[in-house]
């Protein structure tokens, strides 16, 4: 794709976009929907943000550099009304969704229809296969609004209503409930086996909500019936293919992506956003919007001068909370993963961890600052979700683990201090592939070549994956619905006129869903629809 380096617009566009990410390239197609003119300015030598891919690691293998599986794009209203399709993407999808096996063979499989993973829970104990039926036909009934009340600005009031009628008070109180329950007490509540109860948690532990945070049963429920109704989808090629169709479909719109733009600051004048001015000076000026897809932190505390924004806000933002680091391995592997259960081999996404137990002493740690001893580990096998990954008979995969964002200690004895010098990056990856090989015995012969990316890579790649926290800020309730990304917002509004968040800092968060972009574009645009604004017109 030819990118540019200067911007030559004499009038400005009606909007700047700060971010050529997935939620940044959403709001831009939208407002280039009404008939905006649109310029999106990205620092990167490339569009995408989290959502890219390279062949950097060996010839023939493809790696997507941060996210891989997308069950929230597939379900998300605001990615289907784009029709990305008609711009190049396919879809692909493993023959199952998600394993999580133990060491005595047992495995519990996500399957890609609902009987299936009924049969994979009842072989835990009796009865929890039509527990998990319970569960999905409850997901039947009340997912479609679900997803509505979390796509949508908060407060969620039409999908909102019609989920309240749907239920019906009593059932309603109940749902609540079973949605702000720890991940083990859902478990516990709902399954008297070990299978679905590591569904639930290993699904929350994908953001950074343990067994034990209030929420994490509704987000492990959520991310489980998501996996169950649309798969856990990859694009097909690799992931930079959804970014390629996003910026093809802009691009038809009248829409333009500039790289190698980093914007340097917000312009405002009398209170209002007029424009931004990026780092080699040039001011880019806005009729009528400017869009940040960025961090909020790095929005107030870079982009805006202080004076421009209350004190409260400022005290709030000294207390916003980062999701877990993250680090991220790639492998090119000669043959499949060895797995000695049955369950994974034709699973997209294998997580690994002895048991719940295992998982909390996990977090625990990581909640002390110390690198656990023992990594939950997120395996993506790409080639089985998606054949043109890799060689025939080859495996292209990654695994990822959380660390915490600050380490006082290293629980395995490694001596990981967070500098993460070729050292600590080795001993990190040498211990993921320890717990892979618990499971997968033989799996180290397999490796052709690894690529390590601990956080300070994964921020020097995406400045907004800051520490290495891939969701833009905790999952946990504190920092959700009307509390993020600080008390009292959740929405794209911001103390600037004309100005709004649209990145994965605002409701509802982290994921490749386009949300938060799509609620700020809309914003923006019924701003200019309220009565006594004024409409502008064209000049140039």
């Amino acid at each position: 794709m030819t990118t540019a380096v200067t911007v030559t617009a004499v009038a400005g566009p009606d909007a700047v976009v700060i971010g050529a990410g997935p939620n940044g390239l959403v709001a831009a197609n939208l407002l280039a929907d009404a008939g905006w003119q649109v310029v999106v300015l990205e620092a990167g030598p490339s569009p995408g943000g989290a959502v890219r891919s390279d062949e950097g690691l060996a010839s023939g293998f493809v790696h997507d550099m941060f996210s891989a599986f997308y069950p929230l794009a597939a379900a998300s209203p605001v990615i289907r009304g784009l029709r990305l399709e008609e711009h190049g993407l396919r879809w692909s999808r493993a023959p199952a969704v998600l394993a999580h096996p133990l060491t005595d063979g047992r495995c519990a499989v996500l399957g890609s229809g609902p009987q299936e993973t009924a049969e994979s829970l009842e072989r835990f104990a009796p009865g929890d296969g039509d527990a998990w039926l319970r569960l999905y036909g409850l997901w039947r009934r009340i997912g479609a609004d679900l997803t509505d009340c979390l796509f949508t600005p908060f407060p969620p009031v039409r999908a909102g209503g019609r989920l309240a009628l749907r239920l019906g008070y009593a059932e309603a109180v109940r749902v609540a409930r079973r949605m702000l329950l720890p991940a083990r007490r859902f478990g516990e509540e709902e399954f008297a086996g070990a299978g679905g109860r590591l569904l639930i948690a290993g699904n929350a532990l994908h953001a950074d909500l343990t067994p034990e945070s209030a929420l994490g049963g509704g987000f492990g429920w959520l991310m489980c019936m998501l996996g169950q109704a649309h798969g856990f989808p990859v694009p097909r090629g690799g992931a930079q293919t959804l970014t390629d169709a996003l910026v093809r479909r802009l691009q038809a719109h009248g829409g333009v992506v500039r790289c190698g733009q980093a914007a340097a600051e917000v312009l405002v004048r009398r209170g209002r956003a007029v424009g931004v001015r990026t780092a080699d000076g040039t001011e880019v000026a806005a009729r009528r919007a400017v869009l940040a897809a960025v961090p909020a932190p790095l929005l107030y505390g870079r982009l805006l001068r202080p004076e421009h924004l209350p004190g409260r806000l400022r005290e709030d933002l000294r207390r916003f909370q980062w999701d877990f680091s993250t680090v991220k391995v790639d492998w090119a592997l000669s043959r499949p993963v060895p797995w000695a259960a049955e369950g994974p081999a034709g699973a997209g996404t294998v997580h690994l961890a002895e048991g719940v137990d295992e998982l909390t002493l996990f977090a625990a740690q990581i909640a002390m600052r110390q690198v656990p001893a023992v990594p939950f580990v997120i395996l993506g096998q790409m080639t089985t979700a998606d054949a043109s990954r890799s060689p025939t008979g080859t495996e292209s995969a990654w695994a990822y683990t959380h660390v915490p964002q600050h380490i006082t200690g290293d629980a395995g004895g490694a001596g990981i201090t967070g500098r993460w010098d070729e050292r600590e990056k080795e001993a990190i990856a040498d211990r993921i592939e320890a717990q892979i090989e618990r499971y997968a015995p033989g799996f180290a012969g397999t490796v052709r070549a690894r690529r390590v990316l601990a956080p300070p890579d994964l921020e020097r790649l995406n400045p907004a994956l800051v520490g290495g926290a891939v969701n833009q800020g905790t999952t946990s309730l504190h920092q959700q619905l009307f509390f993020r990304p600080t008390p009292g917002t959740g929405r794209p509004a911001t103390p600037v006129a004309g100005l709004y968040l649209a990145s994965a800092t605002a409701h509802p968060g982290g994921g490749v869903h386009g949300a938060p972009g799509a609620n700020a574009a809309r914003i923006a645009l019924r701003t200019f629809r309220l009565p006594g604004r004024p409409r502008l017109r064209r000049t140039d």
